[in-house]
C-alpha cells in the first residue's frame, strides 16, 4: 500500500511538471506575457552597467538648450529660427574639419515668410559634403500618395533589394526646405517596444523590397563604418543622460561671430557633430532604459556611437529561454518525484536564481542579453504548485491521522499529536497504566432484550465510559465484546498516568451507578469490574500492511486483564501494588490481599482505590 501511494505521488508530480512544460512552451513561443517583466529587469542591468561607461568623446552634441533659446531670441526671434542662423553655424563648424555634421532637426518644408533665409541656408551648404539631415518614414497607409521608389531612390539613398517592387510608391517626408543636392538623409523614426520603451534604433526600413536607411546608418556607411544588414540594432548605452559632450548652440554661434574667437579653433576637428535640442520646451525626449525623459538627440548619438565602435547589444538565441525553462522544470519535477525535502529544493532553486541573475547581469557587460527572468518565474510558479500539492497531501495525511486516532484517543490529544509531528510508526517501550473494564450480568441483560436493543444499550454505555476515559487523558485501545481496554502514558508522555487511570476508573463507577438507575430495578445486576496495572509496555501501530491498530502489548497488559478478572465478588475496582505506589497519596487504598494469577509464579497483591473522603464498598 505504501508503494502504491509513493507511485501515485510520483505520477502526480510528473503530471504537474508536464503541465508547466506546456505552459512554458505556450508562454515562450507564443504568448510572451512575461516579456515586459523580462525587459524591465534587463533595463535595470543595462542602466547599472552604463553608469560606469563613458561615451565616445569623438561624438559632440551642439545643443539648442534653454540658454540658447533665450540668448538668440533678440537676434533670431522665437523658435523656429531663420535657417540662415543654421547656415552660419554650419560654415563655422565645417571650417574646423569635423568628420560629419548631423542635424537632428527636421527641415520638411520651406519657410513661406523667410524664403531668403532658406536660400542663405542652402547657399551656406554649398561645397560641404558631410552634412546630414533627417527625414521621416510616413505611415505605410499613405504610400499610395507617395513618390515612386525608383525615382526617389538616388535622392534618398534607398537600396534596391532583389525583391524590390519597381512600381512601389513610398511616403516619406524629406527635407524639402533644402535643395535635393544636399539630401544626405536618413530616417529618425522612433521605434519602441511593446511596453513603450525605446531600446533599439532602426537601421533599414524595408518598403516593398526597397531599403530606406536610417540617419545613423547613412552617416556610418558614408564614414566607412560597418553597418549590419538588419532592421535595427539594440542600443548599447554608455553613461547616463547628458553624458555626451554638449556645447551650447548659442555659445558656439556667438564665438563664430566674434572677430577674436575665444574657443579653440580645432575643438571639433575629426568629430561627429550632432546638432539637436535637449531644451525642456522642445519636448524631444524618449522613454529609454536609462530614463523616462531621455533626450532624443542623445539617442541618435548613441546609435552612431554603436555603429562607429561596432558595439551593440545582442540577444541570446531564442531557444535559450525555452531550454533553461525546460531544464529547471525537469529538475524540479525530478526532485519532487524523488521526495527531496521541500525546503531543500527551495534553497537550491533560490541559489540557482541568484546565480542566473548574476550571470545575466555580467552578460550585459559583454553586450549580451540573457532572458533568465521568464524561466525563473515559471520555475518558481511550478515550485509553489508542487509545494501546495505537498501541503495539501500533508494536510490530508494529518486529517486522516486525526480521524483514525480520534477513535481511541481524546480528540484534543490527537490535535496535539498532529501538531508535534504525529506518531512513530515503529513500536516503542513506554511506562503506562492499562485499564480493563468488563460488564457483569451481561448475559442476563441480553436475554431480556432484542439484539437491536442490546446493541443500543451497549453503545449508550460505551459512549458514557469512553467519554470518561477521554476526559482523563486516556487512550481507548479497543472494545473486546462487552469489555473496554484503555491505557494512559501513550501516545503522549504522562508522568501521572497511574493517578489519571484510577481517577477515570472511579468516575466510571459513578457513571455506572447513574446508568443502572436509568435501567431500573429489573437490571439491578448490571455491574462492571475494572482492573488496572502500571508498568512497561510496547506501544505503537501494530498489525498488517493493510490494517494497523494503535495498541499496547506486553506483560503489563496481560496482568491488567487478569486483575479485572479477579474483581468479581471482591471489588468493582482493583489495582496492582505498582499502580497504588505510582499514585502516591492521591487516593485511599484498601488491600484485599494477594492472589494467584495465571502465568505468574508470585502472587499479586491487589488494592481497591477510593477517594480519600469516601470508604470503599
Amino acid at each position: 500500500m505504501q508503494n502504491t501511494l509513493k507511485t501515485a505521488d510520483k505520477q502526480l508530480s510528473l503530471r504537474i511538471g508536464l503541465v508547466f512544460v506546456l505552459l512554458a512552451l505556450l508562454e515562450l513561443l507564443l504568448v510572451h506575457s512575461l516579456s515586459p517583466l523580462e525587459n524591465r529587469l534587463s533595463d535595470v542591468f543595462v542602466r547599472s552597467q552604463a553608469q560606469a561607461l563613458a561615451p565616445d568623446p569623438d561624438i559632440v552634441i551642439v545643443d539648442i538648450d534653454d540658454a540658447s533659446l533665450a540668448q538668440l531670441e533678440d537676434e533670431a526671434g522665437r523658435w523656429p529660427w531663420p535657417r540662415a542662423i543654421h547656415g552660419e553655424l554650419v560654415r563655422g563648424i565645417a571650417a574646423q574639419q569635423p568628420r560629419a555634421i548631423v542635424f537632428d532637426i527636421l527641415f520638411s518644408e520651406r519657410d513661406p515668410f523667410r524664403p531668403d533665409s532658406d536660400d542663405a541656408f542652402n547657399q551656406a551648404l554649398q561645397g560641404i559634403n558631410n552634412v546630414y539631415f533627417p527625414m521621416v518614414r510616413r505611415n505605410p497607409a499613405l504610400d499610395a500618395q507617395g513618390a515612386p521608389a525608383a525615382q526617389i531612390a538616388p535622392l534618398l539613398g534607398l537600396q534596391r533589394g532583389a525583391q524590390a517592387d519597381p512600381q512601389a510608391r513610398i511616403a516619406v517626408l524629406p527635407p524639402l526646405a533644402l535643395d535635393p543636392a544636399h539630401w544626405h538623409v536618413g530616417t529618425i523614426n522612433f521605434e519602441e517596444d511593446a511596453d513603450g520603451v525605446g531600446r533599439r534604433y532602426q537601421l533599414y526600413t524595408d518598403a516593398y523590397g526597397w531599403l530606406i536607411p536610417s540617419l545613423p546608418a547613412r552617416v556610418a556607411q558614408d564614414l566607412g563604418y560597418a553597418v549590419p544588414q538588419q532592421a535595427d540594432l539594440i542600443l548599447a548605452w554608455r553613461g547616463l543622460p547628458n553624458s555626451y559632450r554638449h556645447i551650447s548652440y548659442s555659445d558656439l554661434y556667438a564665438d563664430f561671430n566674434r572677430e577674436q574667437r575665444q574657443r579653440p579653433a580645432d575643438e571639433l576637428k575629426d568629430k561627429i557633430v550632432i546638432i539637436g535640442t535637449a531644451a525642456t520646451g522642445m519636448h524631444d525626449v524618449r522613454v529609454t532604459p536609462l530614463a523616462s525623459l531621455y533626450p532624443g538627440v542623445e539617442m541618435l548619438a548613441t546609435a552612431i556611437d554603436n555603429l562607429k565602435n561596432g558595439r551593440a547589444m545582442r540577444q541570446a538565441n531564442r531557444d535559450f529561454a525555452l531550454g533553461l525553462a525546460l531544464l529547471l522544470l525537469g529538475l524540479l519535477s525530478l526532485a519532487f518525484m524523488r521526495g527531496i525535502h521541500i525546503l531543500k529544493i527551495g534553497g537550491i532553486l533560490a541559489a540557482a536564481s541568484v546565480l542566473l541573475l548574476a550571470a545575466a547581469y555580467l552578460a550585459v557587460a559583454q553586450l549580451l542579453l540573457l532572458p533568465v527572468l521568464s524561466p525563473l518565474l515559471l520555475a518558481w510558479a511550478a515550485y509553489f504548485t508542487f509545494s501546495l500539492r505537498e501541503y495539501l497531501r500533508e494536510r490530508k495525511s494529518r486529517e486522516q491521522a486525526v480521524q483514525m486516532f480520534s477513535r481511541f484517543v481524546n480528540p484534543h490529544v490527537v490535535q496535539e499529536l498532529v501538531a508535534h509531528g504525529g506518531l512513530s510508526r515503529a513500536g516503542e517501550s513506554r511506562q503506562v497504566s492499562v485499564l480493563f473494564s468488563d460488564i457483569r450480568g451481561f448475559t442476563t441483560l441480553s436475554e431480556k432484550r432484542t439484539p437491536e436493543q442490546v446493541v443500543e444499550l451497549l453503545n449508550r454505555y460505551f459512549s458514557l465510559q469512553v467519554e470518561v476515559i477521554f476526559r482523563h487523558g486516556g487512550s481507548l485501545d479497543k472494545f473486546i465484546g462487552d469489555a473496554i481496554m484503555a491505557f494512559w502514558g501513550a501516545p503522549l508522555d504522562d508522568a501521572e498516568h497511574a493517578r489519571h487511570a484510577v481517577e477515570a476508573a472511579l468516575e466510571m463507577g459513578e457513571v455506572l451507578q447513574r446508568f443502572r438507575h436509568e435501567l431500573g430495578e429489573a437490571d439491578a445486576n448490571f455491574d462492571v469490574g475494572i482492573g488496572i496495572h502500571s508498568g512497561p509496555a510496547v506501544v505503537g501501530l501494530i498489525g498488517s500492511e493493510q490494517r494497523r491498530e494503535y495498541t499496547a502489548i506486553g506483560d503489563t497488559v496481560n496482568l491488567a486483564s487478569r486483575i479485572e478478572g479477579l474483581t468479581k465478588g471482591v471489588s468493582r475496582i482493583l489495582v496492582s501494588r505498582e499502580t497504588m505506589q505510582a499514585c502516591g497519596d492521591a487516593f485511599a487504598f484498601q488491600s484485599f490481599g494477594s492472589f494467584k494469577v495465571k502465568g505468574r509464579e508470585q502472587e499479586v497483591e491487589l488494592f481497591a482505590p477510593s477517594r480519600k473522603e469516601e470508604k470503599t464498598e
